[in-house]
């Protein structure tokens, strides 16, 4: 399996993997890609340069046994027959990972506490100086100006409505997390910030056509494939009609993965572009899609830095959530975070941002980069 890439096993480069259990073999074979990430966690196998490995066996196309990935294919049938993203379901994610603890999320995120891609393309030097880079990036990409209002849904712990109120633009944000929403609501006071927690179906009966933007950083990873129609047409719904809407999000294959399901993002699928489309067609223009996903990459990597060393700060105590920050939740957190840089860096996932316009821009939209 491994023979087309410069991974090993056993052999001392970074990225070459070592066993320590020898059990690790038959779990890979028989599951596939989630039991690479579970023999991890268990301590079955190290690899120094988990991202680096990710790159290298995504590079030239290393995939494991088609008959262990039954439990995968699995779960893509079942997204396809079910709504894993419905009303109900909405509201995991919230409180499986955004109520994790705001402590910790503060120390791997950092001041800007954003927990989406950064902008390091510009030259920013360190990761707060990228996503204040991010920040007015999409405030140029907006063309925002004090006095306008707008929508941020998925406003997280208020990274972007904190920037954009602070230059006198009034914003009404969303999330399914408590946590993020008190943070947030903290965070803002005594600035124009309305945070509501709210899933977003509910916006038009409570928002319809009251915002000159509309935006979503990093939240519609979470909307699933059954439900991007009406996403677009709830941005649509809330939108005035010379209003520009806003998307930023991970671009991947369109199905769910069952590791990251399991145990990071519950019911979260990366769309694909053809997705994306399909659900914009009658509701909206593209005025304008820009790729920084390498950017990605670099970002995951401060994260874990800021993971890694503000971890013994942590060990042994417990989420807000009821988990323990133990070695196990270590080695998981590795595995996301560092992987998932492998994944950006072997350009096998991206990070799309999409300008919309309801009638399209009188003249065309002027690109901003």
């Amino acid at each position: 399996m491994l023979s087309p890439s410069d991974v090993s096993i056993g052999e001392t480069q970074p990225w070459d993997i070592q066993v320590n259990n020898p059990r690790f073999f038959r779990r890979i074979l028989d599951g596939g890609r989630l039991a690479l990430g579970e023999s991890y966690v268990d301590g079955d196998w190290d690899c120094p340069s988990l991202d680096e490995m990710t790159c290298e066996l995504l590079e030239v196309g290393v995939r494991p046994p088609l008959w262990s990935m039954r439990r995968e294919i699995a779960l893509i049938i079942a997204s396809k027959l079910v709504n894993m993203q419905n009303r109900r379901r909405a509201w995991e994610i919230g409180s499986h990972h955004y109520d994790l603890d705001n402590e910790f999320y503060q120390e791997m995120l950092g001041p800007s506490m954003a927990y989406s891609c950064a902008l390091y393309r510009n030259g920013a030097q360190d990761l707060t100086e990228a996503q204040n880079a991010k920040f007015e990036l999409v405030w140029k990409k907006l063309g925002l100006k004090p006095g306008m209002r707008i929508l941020d849904i998925g406003a997280g712990w208020g990274g972007f409505a904190h920037f954009a109120a602070s230059r006198k633009v009034e914003v009404v944000g969303i999330t399914v997390s408590k946590e993020q929403a008190a943070y947030a609501r903290e965070r803002c006071r005594g600035l124009p910030v309305d945070i509501h927690l709210m899933s977003y179906p509910d916006l038009p009966k409570h928002f319809g056509n009251q915002f000159d933007r509309v935006l979503s950083i990093g939240m519609f990873e979470h909307v699933g494939p059954k439900n991007y129609g009406l996403f677009m047409r709830v941005n649509a719904a809330c939108l005035k009609g010379d209003g520009l809407a806003f998307l930023h999000t991970i671009g991947g294959s369109g199905y769910p993965d069952l590791w990251t399901h399991r145990y990071i993002f519950p019911n979260g699928v990366l769309p694909n572009m053809r997705q994306i489309v399909d659900a914009v067609r009658g509701v909206f223009v593209i005025e304008d899609i820009d790729n920084f996903g390498a950017d990605y990459d670099h970002t995951l990597m401060a994260w874990y830095e800021n993971f890694k060393t503000a971890w013994p700060h942590f060990v042994g105590s417990h989420t807000r959530n009821g988990r323990t920050f133990d070695e196990r939740f270590y080695r998981l957190w590795e595995f996301y975070l560092k992987t998932a840089a492998g994944a950006f860096r072997a350009r096998s996932i991206h990070l799309w941002q999409i300008v919309l316009s309801k009638r399209g821009v009188p003249g065309g939209y002027m690109p901003v980069r």
